[in-house]
């Protein structure tokens, strides 16, 4: 069988002609990979470019819902997705004295989310890349231009300073919450980026914490600061610190524990907070940040399309990254398979499709983020009586229900076949 005849049989090439039309993702995380996936199954010839000089690896904790499991299933990533739950895994409620109550744990929340590293749902996506498609790292675009054909983009190498300009159908920005595609192509980030007045701060616990097992999780909640720990079956438990500012920009002036230890303070640490915050000086890698919503008009113009946090940015309160990035390159896909002639009305239709979804999803994040990191001492006495009554045998099935059919719902949702 020759090259052309297989291509055929593959469905790819529709004759002999018809070269393959070119995508260039920008993006080697969840919505990117998802996407060039997708889109190789229609045919196109992705080319994926990453800013890093290596695949990442780790990372935080995060969660699949019923809406990024539908897709996961279709991706056919989950049955080699890495299970991190066990029945064993217990939560507790702390203060900085040390005491302690039984808490919810994660995986037992309505809706039955999937824990998980961020790390997990990026290695299955990119073992399932088919071997054709092209990664380039330490690769970033520095110009984009289109008209009505297509899209040329010089990218750069960013240890060798080497430019080159490729010609492409599409350009899919899937480089998170500062993206590059954003910026080059619908403007600065301030017209799209709107604070939340929040920081986080991630890392991997290379340490137990003193007087808890591996599979037993904490959550220390006070007025505007937080910090969590997210056990796993089978891996180190994750840190997740979140708190209010008034400053952003003050909490980049010095070093990330800096921030920290100034924002826990002045009361007494206490050892297990003492704890964390040294667990995170000394990780080799870690998350620190301020907390955004992107909010924009339109994720497309032209030919260049944004998916997943570059375009929408849900933020970890909302649980919601990873499904709906999975889901808005799967949906991306459908609607150029539906629409193969007409690149605009595709991608219309697809934000049509997906843009109600994702408001109500921002929404929902910021009555979310109470239970996180409450505001203030009435949001923490009111998460405090909710948790409470989460546990009891008697009023627990009744709250669950409750949180189900109000706040769940929405994240069991197949947005892409509805």
């Amino acid at each position: 069988m020759t090259d052309t005849t297989a291509l055929y049989c593959l469905g790819i090439m529709t004759n002999s002609t018809t070269p393959r039309r070119r995508v260039l993702v920008v993006g080697l995380g969840i919505s990117g990979i998802a996407t060039a996936i997708r889109l190789h199954k229609l045919g196109w010839e992705p080319v994926l470019i990453e800013r890093a000089p290596e695949r990442r690896k780790g990372g935080y904790f995060i969660a699949l819902f019923g809406t990024g499991k539908a897709s996961a299933e279709r991706f056919g990533v989950m049955e080699t997705l890495v299970d991190r739950s066990s029945p064993r895994m217990e939560t507790y409620e702390i203060d900085r004295a040390g005491r302690r109550h039984k808490g919810m744990n994660f995986v037992d929340a309505p809706g039955a989310p999937r824990p998980m590293l961020r790390g997990d749902m990026e290695h299955c996506l990119f073992s399932a890349l088919p071997r054709d498609v092209e990664v380039r790292f330490a690769t970033v675009p520095t110009r984009i231009e289109q008209d009505e054909r297509g899209v040329d983009v010089t990218m750069t190498h960013t240890k060798s300073g080497t430019a080159t300009t490729e010609r492409f159908d599409l350009v899919v920005g899937a480089d998170g919450m500062r993206s590059t595609v954003r910026r080059l192509v619908f403007g600065p980030h301030e017209d799209f980026l709107h604070p939340l007045n929040y920081m986080i701060a991630a890392c991997v616990l290379r340490n137990p914490v003193p007087g808890y097992a591996t599979h037993e999780g904490l959550v220390l909640a006070e007025a505007g600061r937080s910090a969590w720990v997210f056990p796993f079956a089978n891996h180190n438990p994750t840190l997740l610190l979140s708190y209010r500012v008034e400053d952003v920009a003050a909490q980049f002036r010095g070093r990330p524990i800096e921030s920290l230890r100034e924002a826990y303070g002045p009361e007494k640490a206490g050892p297990v907070l003492s704890h964390l915050l040294d667990e995170f000086e000394t990780a080799d890698e870690y998350l620190f940040d301020s907390t955004n919503h992107v909010r924009m008009p339109s994720w497309h113009k032209g030919r260049v399309v944004l998916v997943g946090d570059s375009a929408w940015c849900l933020t970890l309160y909302s649980g919601m990254g990873a499904s709906t990035g999975l889901a808005g390159g799967e949906l991306l896909g459908n609607m150029l398979e539906k629409y193969p002639d007409d690149m605009e009305r595709a991608l219309s239709r697809w934000e049509e499709k997906l843009r109600p979804f994702i408001e109500d999803t921002q929404r929902d994040s910021l009555k979310a983020r109470a239970l996180f990191t409450p505001a203030n001492e009435a949001q923490r006495i009111i998460r405090g009586a909710t948790i409470r009554l989460m546990g009891n045998r008697l009023t627990g099935p009744i709250v669950k229900k409750v949180m189900r059919d109000r706040d769940l719902k929405a994240k069991m949702v197949d947005i892409v076949v509805q």
